[in-house]
């Protein structure tokens, strides 16, 4: 199946589910002109709306949205907000909470709202890919969202790329963060590591380590590269007797490459000819079972490479 170029492909899809009307250019757009006029838009008082409390986005930066609310005053709120209307009269956000915490702080009464109503679960559906397609959220609220939003509905990575018009590899990766420690987690939430760093950091399995390694790496004091050199000086690779680390061989090398191609995932060695370890990554349950799929194939010998490849594009 052709994957999806764009990001918002997913979430057209997602409202066509629930209206026949398109709301792309409503929930998609943030603070930017629409293409085309809006209908139905109402002002709503905005002490009565609140925020949709399960909303993955937790983290606002304040200048960012000190300037925005520089613009409202100025320009007013140009792309209207979408709404329901709950049991107690009020509203709730299902996009644009960006836009009313800046029109609060731009001293506004009212702001401009399209109201829609949808289920609770749809809600929640359109918010958590709504940011995932706008990459709203840090990596580690990311990768909260996508796991949300694969256990509630029952979502493979496969059909979750689809969605969200992202690459199933970006999707493993992204998952991938949640194995960190807390602590770590922390700093890729406070903006003091990037999704680099952290990818980098997933290897390191002792816990005082990774920790170490992160707030040595935190605030910019490393980059990617570097980081990723000290995590694999971290790891112990074997050294001879002049103390020198060992190159692994020409015919080592080969055989993790091909061991990537058949298996479709990182494989790493740590070690050389003689002795070391070989590890197969695997980002998810439907990795492991493709993994245990293919281990059983060739076992029985009912399987080339050029199935397996095939295998891998369908898995």
């Amino acid at each position: 199946m052709a994957n999806k170029k764009g990001l918002g492909r997913g979430l057209e899809s997602l409202f066509g589910l629930y209206e026949e009307e398109s709301y792309e250019n409503i929930a998609n757009a943030q603070d930017k002109p629409a293409s085309k006029e809006v209908k139905d838009v109402s002002e709503i008082d905005i002490d009565m709306i609140y925020p949709n409390p399960n909303q993955p986005r937790k983290n606002f930066d304040p200048d960012a949205l000190q300037e925005l609310a520089n613009s409202i005053t100025v320009h007013g709120v140009i792309q209207p907000l979408v709404l329901t209307q709950t049991s107690d009269g009020k509203y709730m956000i299902i996009a644009g909470e960006r836009r009313w915490r800046a029109s609060k702080l731009a001293g506004l009464h009212s702001v401009p709202a399209v109201i829609k109503n949808y289920t609770e679960k749809q809600i929640k559906e359109i918010a958590l890919i709504e940011n995932l397609q706008r990459e709203d959220l840090n990596p580690v609220e990311a990768a909260r969202a996508i796991k949300q939003l694969m256990e509630e509905y029952n979502l493979t990575q496969e059909l979750l790329s689809e969605r969200l018009g992202k690459s199933r590899s970006n999707i493993a990766n992204t998952l991938r963060l949640l194995t960190l420690y807390p602590e770590v987690l922390d700093l890729i939430e406070q903006g003091k590591l990037s999704a680099g760093h952290a990818r980098a950091l997933v290897v390191v399995e002792d816990t005082t380590a990774q920790i170490k390694l992160a707030r040595q790496a935190s605030d910019g004091k490393m980059s990617v590269r570097d980081l990723e050199k000290a995590v694999k000086n971290h790891l112990n690779p074997p050294k001879n007797a002049s103390g020198k680390v060992q190159e692994q061989s020409l015919e080592l090398k080969e055989l993790i490459t091909d061991m990537q191609r058949v298996f479709s995932t990182k494989v790493s060695a740590i070690g050389n000819d003689n002795k070391g370890r070989i590890y197969i990554d695997y980002y998810s349950r439907d990795d492991l079972d493709r993994l245990a799929d293919i281990v059983e194939l060739l076992k029985k010998k009912e399987i080339t490479l050029a199935d397996l490849q095939n295998y891998n594009k369908r898995h």
